[in-house]
């Protein structure tokens, strides 16, 4: 059977076919000739599968795009303090081009702005790095967000430098207020190749998939940059990466994103995909006209707005009920879907208004798909508490969603595949391969 997500795309693509709205980025003569037609779309999800319709193996250069990368980057190697002492991350409300410094720091406002991202490429790598080493390890660190080896556009490249001098501005400004400890040319140079990297759109939403998946690349399993950062990267996409339109954006379509100049534009939800647009006409915000519709329409169709994220369902509790009678009955609390905070609130708040009578009390995690660390650590106290209670624990967890159970001082939890292992039955009946584990003390 063929997949319908390469149909939707193609789809998608041919409701904004006709938009031709637009312009290129004229002010880089190489980036000017390109071909406007050029579309495509891509989607990467976290287990790896790419779907895409369109242009999606059409190299062009990543430009702007390579701003949240990078600064993942500078994090990674140096550290959140170092980084946020040099950059902040408040929106500036203003072009990506803009010279938007703290007046009494000179601090630029976020990393996505060029004064930032211009910053944060001084930042990456290792201090004492050569400017050439630097870029290498900027290469290295994009190539690897992608999965391949990626190369520069030399021509491209030359062309920007020749025109940078706005950014040489900015340099030399950041210079002054010791912002920048090195000759602010070197600079430049070393950000101009950064954003002269060639990738295609299939590059970047693995790339974006690769965030999405917590910093950890979908294929390879090799981990890029630390959960932390990737935190920390996606929330300054939501909030500035898409300039003085960020605003417009975060409402409508709400999804952590970044464009480029070139026409590429990225989106990636967290633990879900990582999305990647290619269409060289650029709004007055310096944002793909064509890319633009194309996120709104995915978000629309698909629930993607990261505010709009589905509740946790009313039935995290499924049921709970008795099996069993007398001195062995067991009452059961079966739990299912994903359970979070407010999931995890819920068994505890079920837990204490059935308040079991019973001696045994039996978790159900059958139909559970995962547990985050905060829902795990709060599970394993109601066990600590149930136990403390007078009640046996059974947790009933046949695919070890909850690994390694430790209910902590006093409690004890005891682990088995299916409900009818908590009920009391002859030794004879028992195999080896299911027989219970207890955890605790």
């Amino acid at each position: 059977m063929r997949s319908v997500i390469p149909d939707y795309l193609t789809e998608a693509l041919g409701a904004v076919e006709s938009d031709l709205s637009g312009e290129l980025a004229g002010y880089i003569p190489e980036l000017a000739a390109a071909d406007p037609e050029r579309l495509g779309a891509a989607f990467a999800t976290v287990q790896g599968e790419v779907y895409g319709a369109g242009d999606i193996d059409t190299e062009f250069t990543i430009q702007s795009i390579s701003k949240p990368f990078a600064y993942a980057l500078a994090l990674a190697d140096r550290g959140f303090a170092p980084v946020l002492a040099k950059v902040g991350v408040e929106p500036s409300g203003e072009a990506f081009n803009q010279i938007s410094l703290e007046s009494d720091t000179g601090r630029p406002l976020n990393p996505m702005i060029n004064a930032g991202a211009i910053t944060t490429h001084a930042l990456a790598g290792a201090a004492g790095l050569t400017p050439a080493e630097r870029v290498e390890r900027v290469v290295d660190g994009l190539s690897a967000f992608a999965g391949r080896r990626l190369r520069m556009d030399e021509a491209v490249c030359a062309s920007e430098m020749r025109h940078a001098h706005r950014n040489l501005a900015i340099a030399h400004m950041l210079r002054g207020h010791d912002i920048l400890t090195e000759d602010p040319r070197t600079v430049v140079d070393g950000y101009t190749r950064q954003c002269s990297v060639l990738v295609t759109a299939r590059d970047l939403a693995m790339m974006a998939a690769t965030l999405a998946n917590r910093g950890v690349h979908p294929l390879s399993g090799e981990r890029v940059v630390p959960e932390p950062v990737v935190r920390q990267v996606l929330s300054v996409m939501f909030t500035c990466g898409m300039y003085d339109a960020a605003g417009d954006w975060a409402t409508q379509v709400g999804i952590p994103a970044k464009s480029g100049v070139a026409g590429g534009l990225i989106g990636a939800l967290p633990g879900q995909i990582g999305i990647a647009t290619f269409s060289p006409r650029l709004d007055p915000h310096g944002n793909s006209v064509r890319g633009v519709s194309l996120f709104e329409r995915f978000s629309s169709d698909m629930g993607m707005h990261l505010m709009g994220a589905p509740a946790t369902a009313r039935a995290v509790v499924r049921s709970h009920h008795v099996v069993g009678d007398g001195p062995n009955a067991l009452r059961v609390l079966q739990l299912q879907g994903g359970i979070g905070f407010t999931g995890a609130e819920q068994v505890v708040r079920e837990a204490v208004e059935v308040a079991p009578t019973e001696a045994r009390v039996a978790l159900d995690l059958t139909l559970v798909h995962s547990i985050d660390d905060v829902a795990r650590r709060m599970l394993l106290e109601v066990a600590r508490r149930l136990t403390l209670d007078g009640h046996e624990v059974y947790l009933v967890d046949p695919e070890t969603i909850l690994p390694d159970p430790d209910p902590g001082d006093g409690g004890r939890v005891t682990v088995v595949a299916t409900v009818e292992q908590a009920v009391p039955s002859p030794p004879a009946v028992a195999r080896d391969r299911n027989q219970p584990r207890p955890h605790g003390t």
